[in-house]
């Protein structure tokens, strides 16, 4: 498992992030400390709107106290994958009913915020809207995808990492109620679902796959070492991956027939089945204690290495289903970048 970790770093390290890049947590301003943290979304989507409701609650639990969202810059979407006008108005309504202000710049909300979460559900533009807030060194929680392909996704941890600010990236089903609680040590393998929509400009599990591989990654742990594109159709798509001491583990994307979020994990002990998924409370609540703390309650090293399954399953695809090595898929993207 060193060996592993090593390599993840370095590819960080390429990525122009040094170890520091992949740290438990970071310093955060003491005055974040002393009073309610401020939150500005970027983009207007079902979760920003969801977020913002959760959040701002006059009725939340103590959980979710110490942060307040409190403005909103919706930048120009992409019209290939934006939501509809009627979807963008029914979001925005939803946000300014939260006392959430909508302002007409990037400068604007990021002086009105002490962090930030990008919401724009299209990972093309997420690197170019992330750095404005990691050059105000405002700690930062990208939603899915964090970027169209495993090389936007290194470019956008080695920016955490040369700005020193905080990055948490994470699909909710990470959170379902008792995925985290399954101790990895004693999981033998496991198969998660999830729907899996393509979208032409994303890396295919990227766009919507990326809820059931987070979901196995939650229960595996991190170390995968290759993965297999099993098969692809217009109906699903069928990935395992393979685990140190031959653990193996399978995602299944739907799109056809009945849809869901869910799983089995086989342990040394017992067959689990996961819980369904119910909303994003519990995810809110991690970002929460994120802003609070400054420490990801996911790592970038196994946030990366999620993005690395999902590219080597890409590969694997376009190579008519033969294992693929994720350290390889990692040098590569690395090395795309350094260019």
């Amino acid at each position: 498992m060193l060996k592993r970790r090593s390599f993840l770093k370095s590819a960080a390290a390429g990525a122009g992030l040094g170890l520091s890049g992949i740290a438990e947590s970071f310093a955060l301003p003491a005055a974040l400390f002393a009073k309610e943290i401020r939150l500005g979304l970027v983009g207007l989507s079902v979760h920003s709107a969801a977020f913002s409701q959760i959040l701002n609650d006059p009725a939340r639990q103590a959980d979710l106290n110490g942060c307040k969202m409190v403005a909103l810059y919706h930048p120009k979407g992409n019209p290939d994958v934006d939501f509809t006008p009627e979807q963008l108005t029914k979001f925005e309504a939803d946000i300014r009913q939260t006392g959430v202000k909508i302002v007409s710049s990037m400068k604007e909300m990021l002086n009105m915020v002490d962090a930030v979460l990008i919401e724009t559900n299209d990972g093309r533009p997420h690197l170019e809207e992330v750095l404005p807030a990691m050059k105000a060194g405002k700690p930062v929680f990208v939603d899915k995808p964090v970027a169209a392909d495993l090389a936007g996704v290194l470019r956008i941890y080695a920016l955490a990492e040369k700005y020193k600010v905080p990055i948490f990236s994470s699909s909710a089903l990470r959170y379902v109620d008792n995925a985290s609680k399954i101790n990895k040590a004693e999981v033998l393998s496991a198969f998660t679902y999830s729907p899996a929509a393509l979208e032409k400009s994303h890396t295919d599990l990227f766009w919507y796959g990326i809820h059931g591989v987070e979901l196995l990654y939650t229960v595996m742990g991190a170390g995968c070492k290759e993965v297999m594109h099993v098969q692809h159709t217009a109906e699903e798509d069928l990935v395992t991956g393979f685990w140190e001491k031959n653990r193996a583990g399978t995602f299944r994307g739907i799109r056809s027939g009945k849809g869901g979020f869910g799983g089995t994990v086989f342990t040394s002990g017992d067959i689990i089945t996961l819980d369904a998924f119910t909303g994003y409370r519990s995810l809110v609540v991690k970002i929460v204690e994120f802003f609070k703390t400054g420490k990801p309650p996911v790592s970038a090293e196994e946030t990366i290495e999620i993005y690395a399954f999902m590219e080597a399953a890409q590969q694997s695809k376009q190579q008519g289903g033969v294992k693929v090595s994720i350290e390889k898929v990692l040098t590569n993207a690395r090395n795309s970048i350094s260019k």
